[in-house]
């Protein structure tokens, strides 16, 4: 065949067309598991950061399971759902729902005999979704540990919310006022202090100073996510 013919130039191009897209399948398949158990892993270690317990890729999958010690979804009554598995809920797909028709999971840890409920949540920042988890001490009420993290928020702003030094203070807050009414967490702009010169040092936190879209975005995570479970925390706490 001549090299130099159109002909010979369409089959050459859709031969290396077709032994590249198969060579990029097959690394995919080859690949899925690996980057699935990757994603779990990452989703372990974040859990387990919310209880304050430190854990690298090779030993997140013996703490989780030595100090989560329960899962479950539950509904917005309150009410466990059987058959469903806490690890496996889709998120995003749940807060697109409507508080009432959300499966809520819930992962409960014991540590140092005591226990802590972890609850995760996700929302919207100022360029993409936010996610993380809460986890609240046996009175369902205050907040023991928080970890967030982002896709794509301004770097040096917004994306702060992933550091200690953010989510440090979320330790002590309430959810509860002293009526007994959810009244969530408010992220409070104007910088360092600004919680405490509104007098909210029971609900509030300082908002990321130059990241306040993010820092309301947050804050709205954290309500909208948390309202599901009032009915929930205030059954358990009875």
């Amino acid at each position: 065949m001549n090299t130099n013919s159109n002909l010979y130039i369409f089959i050459y191009s859709s031969v290396m067309v077709i032994i590249v897209a198969a060579a990029l399948s097959f690394t995919a398949i080859t690949l899925q598991p690996l980057q699935e158990k990757n994603i779990e892993i990452e989703k372990q270690q974040n859990i387990l950061a919310s209880v304050n317990i430190e854990a690298t890729t090779e030993n997140a999958q013996e703490l989780y399971k030595k100090f989560i010690t329960n899962s479950y979804v539950v509904n917005s009554k309150g009410e466990k759902l059987e058959g469903k598995i806490a690890f496996n809920s889709n998120l995003a797909q749940e807060v697109a729902k409507a508080h009432a028709d959300r499966d809520l999971p819930i992962y409960k840890c014991t540590k140092e005999e005591k226990e802590y409920f972890i609850i995760p949540i996700r929302g919207k920042g100022l360029w993409g979704p936010l996610w993380g988890y809460i986890a609240l001490e046996a009175d369902l009420n205050t907040i023991y540990g928080a970890v967030f993290d982002h896709k794509g928020e301004t770097p040096g702003l917004g994306s702060e919310i992933n550091q200690e030094a953010f989510q440090k203070p979320f330790k002590g807050k309430t959810l509860f006022n002293a009526e007994g009414k959810f009244v969530s967490i408010t992220v409070h702009k104007g910088g360092k202090g600004a919680a405490a010169a509104a007098g909210d040092l029971e609900h509030g936190v300082d908002a990321i100073s130059g990241g306040t879209i993010t820092s309301k975005g947050l804050e709205a995570m954290i309500s909208d996510c948390l309202a599901p479970y009032e009915t929930f925390l205030k059954t358990q706490k009875n």
